[in-house]
């Protein structure tokens, strides 16, 4: 694995790191940067972060919004975000877990639109740790999942940028993503419209994230309570929260031998 880009250690300092003699080191999981001369906000938590994966409230309609999302979950979390594609009525496209229950099928083939454009992928929890993972790599891992929302297509792939993104592509969206470094997790949106090349490079070249997933873009939305940030748009389907119970620590490693599902 590369260490982590220098801005993901200052963001993982910020989060709970070491602090300086002079001066205690502010606690802020997000941030607003600049990368390729685009703006962004980038959220970094310990890969063991309380996440939590949200779509139906407890009558069965969804959530489709922060603010009920932030009611169902019971508090207000340090960042939430769409978290995967979804058809009208608000079901996902592909593979979704909740509770440990799935609700909908992994999907292995290609098909039309950004969902299809393979490698897709997942971004899965074990219960303890985060991952994201090529869709056919974790077809084969008989993981069981606490959640997992599939998506596509993938935007960094074991250090490799997507084989079909095209660095002058006309293609420009505001985009949301997720990704893993072997010590953290990153949440990312762009602030204005960016392609696919540009995206995926700021999850390697900037974040050092060895594995990130596209969410979905145009409709992306984010709430960052630090940054005073509650976006309201469309209703949405999935949702992905971090909640503020857990403290961040890029130095430990909870999972140990079951390592080899990927990042």
């Amino acid at each position: 694995m590369r260490p982590l880009a220098g801005l993901a250690a200052a963001l993982l300092t910020a989060c709970g790191g070491a602090e300086t003699a002079e001066k205690p080191a502010e606690r802020s999981h997000c941030q607003a940067v600049t990368f390729d001369a685009a703006p962004f906000i980038v959220c970094t938590f310990a890969r063991d972060a309380d996440v939590r994966l949200r779509l139906y409230a407890k009558d069965g309609a969804p959530l489709g919004n922060f603010d009920s999302l932030a009611s169902d979950l019971g508090g207000d979390p340090v960042m939430a975000m769409n978290a995967g594609m979804y058809h009208p009525d608000r079901r996902p496209v592909g593979l979704y877990i909740e509770g440990a229950e799935q609700t909908a099928p992994l999907l292995t083939g290609g098909s039309p639109g950004n969902f299809g454009m393979l490698p897709n992928g997942v971004f899965w929890s074990n219960g303890s740790r985060v991952f994201v993972t090529e869709t056919l790599a974790f077809d084969v891992l008989e993981a069981e999942p606490d959640f997992a929302t599939q998506s596509g297509p993938m935007l960094v792939i074991d250090g490799a940028l997507h084989p079909k993104f095209n660095l002058e592509s006309e293609s420009r969206r505001r985009r949301n993503g997720v990704g893993v470094s072997d010590a953290a997790l990153f949440f990312a949106i762009s602030d204005a419209p960016v392609n696919f090349h540009h995206f995926a490079r700021l999850f390697r070249d900037e974040l050092g994230a060895d594995n990130a997933l596209y969410l979905d873009g145009a409709i992306s939305m984010i709430r960052a309570p630090e940054l005073y940030r509650s976006e309201r748009g469309v209703e949405l389907g999935p949702m992905v929260a971090v909640m503020p119970n857990a403290e961040p620590d890029a130095s430990e490693d909870k999972l140990g031998k079951d390592s080899r599902a990927g990042d």
